[in-house]
Formats: structure tokens, C-alpha cells, sequence
């Protein structure tokens, strides 16, 4: 099984006929997403590569029946492609764009919630279920079909995860890469439930890094519910000094309530099992399937 994405979503390309989407979308589809359809305002009515082309989502849904979206168009129309596509009822929709206006994201959140549509990111690498369908640019070689289910912050450590995961002989039901923005679409407590309930999904890891509160917002949810299978966490920033800029937009400011170690120390009273490093995630995965099977 698998979360958000499989080997039957009909999905939708914004900005397909563009030098990204084109790109990625070829990608994709050797991969073995279904896409369907694209769209890119003015190009109605032609053919890219074989995939026709539409000027709106809305157009575009009712003649395919697209149920997902990815958007590969500028910084400028980002925040109105994704308006349209949650507006048009798809149920999933991945942006991967980054730079987007922290007021513009809580605007789009309301809104996909609104809708029920499942927006993942902004500043993303995106959704991939291994060996079914991926929406995003994340690269497929490292990943494998498996019991692990993976939910990250950070894009390259879900990447470093999940090929050490898959070296040791262990693959992933899905990897949703959710982004570092300080607001995003959804968030480890949104797809928690998601992971919980898919019954390919054995064990669940948590990719969190300083800034935010994230993590803490996972740990606490993790106490009020019953959480019937074994989380692992893995939070990076260790050495980073207090109040100091940082990489990703939602560790631009480190305070004492958004480091490693107020983080690690919520998850592992909420019973996550940590660890220390990406080998270390797949040793523990190991462990705990280990346990299980006897």
C-alpha cells in the first residue's frame, strides 16, 4: 500500500510545456506516474510529448479526470496555479517552488484545507511511493518498495535516508518530503494519521531538523493519540549555534524552543525511538522489524 500517491493516480502538470516540467515530467513518467494532462495558459488544445495540453485545471480535470497536481511554473505564478488547482477539487497537490511569501502560504493552507485538498510543500522535493508513482524531482535509484514509511523536513536527508534504508534491504511505502518553510502545507502531524492507518506501512520515520515547532507539535500529538506502531526520529542541527541564521527558511532563527535538543528530548518522551544518524535510522528500522516478526 502506500499514502497520498499510487500506480492509478491520474496526475496533472502545471507548467508542463516549460523547460522544468518538461524535464521532470519525462522523468516522471519513466517512472511510472500516470500523467494525464498539462496545463499552461495559451497552449489549449495542443500536444506536449504526446500529453495534451489545457489552459485551465479546471479544464483539464473535468476532460481527464486528474486527481493530483505538481507545479513546475516560475516564482511569480506560483501562488496562483496552486489557488486554481486546489480551487478546481483535485485532493492532492504538490508545490515544490520555494521563495514563496509567508502570508501568501497561510492564504493557500486555509484554502487546500477548506477544499480537502492535500497541499505538500511549498520548497519541496515532493511525494514518491516507491516502484508505484512520484511527484517531484527526488532522485528514484535510491529508493525501494518496503515497510518504511518516511515524512521529512529536509529534501537531501530524505534522500540520504532512504538509500540507506534501501542498502540495507529495507524499502519505503511512501516519502513525503513536506519542506523547511515556516508554513507549509502540511505538516508530521497531518500525515501521521495518513502513515498510521496504510497497512503497507510497518514503521514510521520522522526527519526533523532546529527551527519551527514541528517536531514538538508531532511529539505532542503522538501523546494524545494512540499511536499503534514505532516511530523512529531523526533530528539534525546539533552543533548549530543558538540564534543564528541557518539554511532552510524555517531555521532562519534558532531560539532555545526550536533546538535539537528540546526536540529530540519531546519526541523521545512521546516514545519515539531516536537516532543519531541516517545509518543508524535503517539499524534501528532493522531492530524494531526485527521485534515484530518474532
Amino acid at each position: 500500500m502506500s499514502v497520498l500517491l499510487d500506480s492509478e493516480t491520474r496526475v496533472l502538470v502545471q507548467g508542463l510545456t516549460g523547460r522544468e516540467g518538461s524535464f521532470h515530467a519525462r522523468i516522471m513518467r519513466e517512472y511510472g506516474t500516470r500523467i494525464v494532462c498539462g496545463v499552461t495558459p495559451g497552449k489549449g488544445g495542443t500536444e506536449h510529448e504526446g500529453i495534451p495540453v489545457f489552459d485551465t485545471v479546471a479544464e483539464a480535470r473535468e476532460a481527464t479526470g486528474a486527481e493530483a497536481a505538481i507545479i513546475f511554473v516560475p516564482r511569480s505564478s506560483a501562488v496562483d496555479s496552486a489557488a486554481e488547482a486546489v480551487r478546481s477539487g483535485l485532493r492532492l497537490l504538490v508545490c515544490t517552488t520555494d521563495g514563496i511569501p509567508v502570508h501568501d502560504m497561510l492564504l493557500l493552507r486555509a484554502m487546500a484545507r477548506e477544499h480537502g485538498c492535500a497541499l505538500v510543500g511549498p520548497n519541496c522535493p515532493g511525494v514518491i511511493s516507491p516502484g508505484k508513482s512520484k511527484l517531484g524531482f527526488m532522485p528514484s535509484h535510491v529508493y525501494s518498495p518496503g515497510p518504511v514509511g518516511v515524512i521529512a523536513k529536509s529534501g537531501s536527508l530524505s534522500y540520504e535516508v532512504a538509500y540507506e534504508l534501501t542498502r540495507s534491504g529495507l524499502g519505503q511505502s511512501t516519502v513525503v518530503g513536506i519542506g523547511g518553510d515556516p508554513v507549509k502545507g502540511c505538516s508530521f502531524v497531518d500525515l501521521l494519521p495518513l502513515f498510521l492507518h496504510d497497512p503497507g506501512t510497518r514503521v514510521i520515520v520522522l526527519l526533523g531538523e532546529i527551527g519551527g515547532t514541528d517536531e514538538e507539535r508531532a511529539a505532542l500529538w503522538m501523546e494524545r493519540n494512540a499511536v499503534t506502531k514505532p516511530v523512529i526520529a531523526y533530528v539534525v542541527g546539533r552543533t548549530a549555534p543558538p540564534s543564528s541564521k541557518m539554511g532552510h527558511p524555517g531555521t532562519l532563527f534558532v531560539w532555545d524552543g526550536g533546538r535539537q535538543e528540546g526536540k529530540v528530548g519531546r519526541l523521545r518522551a512521546a516514545g519515539a525511538v531516536i537516532a543519531e544518524s541516517p545509518w543508524e535510522v535503517a539499524a534501528c528500522a532493522h531492530a524494531i522489524l526485527g521485534e515484530v516478526k518474532r
